[in-house]
């Protein structure tokens, strides 16, 4: 179900690798699914009609309204091996405590039938889980979290290898901060996705990086890009009061979260995943592909996160003036 953006065009392209037949349903509004693949072109807001009635070894749904999950549960859920839903860490209803496994306690379910904002997507997320629940021991719940590399949409990984690759030896700011990181590349996820399919994993499980503190995640991305300027580390207070944002979004650092209520939001428990064979690449890997791609899209481009270079600047300043 897609396979025109990020996680679902490379799962796509996995499959294509492995030699799997794959048919993505799409509308392609704005991109489209990888070449040779058989498109299915269709708006899932149409209903149950929209899926073709015909038999499927594996299902990948990645989708975050859960009238799309209903419709496609009711259309093919008696045709399908083996259903695999990309659903997300943002189920969770706490993300104070480091550690946490599948079992911790969930948000409730939002009652809508389409996820309204991203301020209710842990909800929504939630729904589509349940939706998938009457397909009994064929489902795979994939709980993501962090995902970065080629094709991220959100610039929050890949701000941090272009804003060191930047110039190799100037200043850069970072947050002064205790949380931890976790990101998982989208060819670790998407190769997950597959292999646990191609072997019948079903379950539920987190399908996250390691944690590392996002200091340590920070030194080694700039060493992995060489850059040999002073990394100006400042306290989060400080942050907030010159307004600098957490996590993501324009005007912001990316990656830093508040600590407490978050010291577990990047810090989830990936053990069950990892038994049933998951596998994760070198960090060096992510941030020299992530690099790559934020080097065709252009370092110096306006960014959908981070601070662009006249922020930053004028807050080194402030910094200096003391």
């Amino acid at each position: 179900m897609g396979g025109t953006a990020f996680l679902s065009s490379e799962v796509a392209r996995e499959a294509m690798r492995r030699g799997h037949e794959v048919t993505c349903l799409a509308r392609g509004s704005k991109s489209t699914p990888p070449d040779d693949v058989e498109w299915i072109h269709a708006d899932r807001d149409d209903g149950p009609g929209v899926y073709p009635a015909r038999d499927w070894d594996v299902v990948v749904d990645v989708a975050r309204h859960p009238i799309h999950v209903r419709d496609a549960v009711e259309a093919l859920g008696g045709r399908t091996g083996n259903w695999t839903l990309v659903s997300s860490c943002s189920v969770y209803a706490d993300h104070s405590v480091p550690g946490e496994d599948e079992s911790a306690q969930l948000l409730p379910a939002s009652t809508g039938d389409h996820m309204e904002s991203m301020e209710v997507y842990g909800e929504a997320k939630v729904a589509c889980e349940s939706a998938v629940g009457d397909l009994g021991d064929s489902v795979h719940i994939c709980r993501s979290g962090l995902i970065g590399g080629r094709g991220d949409p959100s610039d929050r990984f890949g701000y941090w290898p272009a804003r060191f690759a930047r110039h190799g030896d100037d200043q850069v700011l970072v947050p002064d901060v205790a949380t931890q990181t976790q990101v998982i590349s989208v060819g670790d996820l998407a190769s997950w996705i597959l292999s646990a399919a191609e072997n019948e994993v079903v379950g539920i499980f987190n399908a996250v990086g390691d944690p590392m503190p996002l200091s340590n995640m920070l030194v080694l991305i700039q060493a992995t890009v060489s850059h040999t300027g002073e990394q100006v580390r400042v306290p989060p207070e400080w942050l907030e009061d010159h307004d600098v944002a957490v996590w993501s979004g324009e005007n912001s650092l990316p990656l830093w979260l508040h600590p407490g209520e978050f010291d577990g939001f990047c810090a989830r428990s990936n053990q069950a995943a990892r038994k049933h064979g998951m596998r994760l690449s070198d960090p060096k890997d992510l941030i020299l592909g992530s690099l790559s791609y934020e080097r065709e899209l252009g370092i110096d481009r306006p960014r959908s996160a981070g601070l662009d270079p006249a922020r930053e600047a004028e807050l080194l300043q402030l910094l200096a003036d003391g």
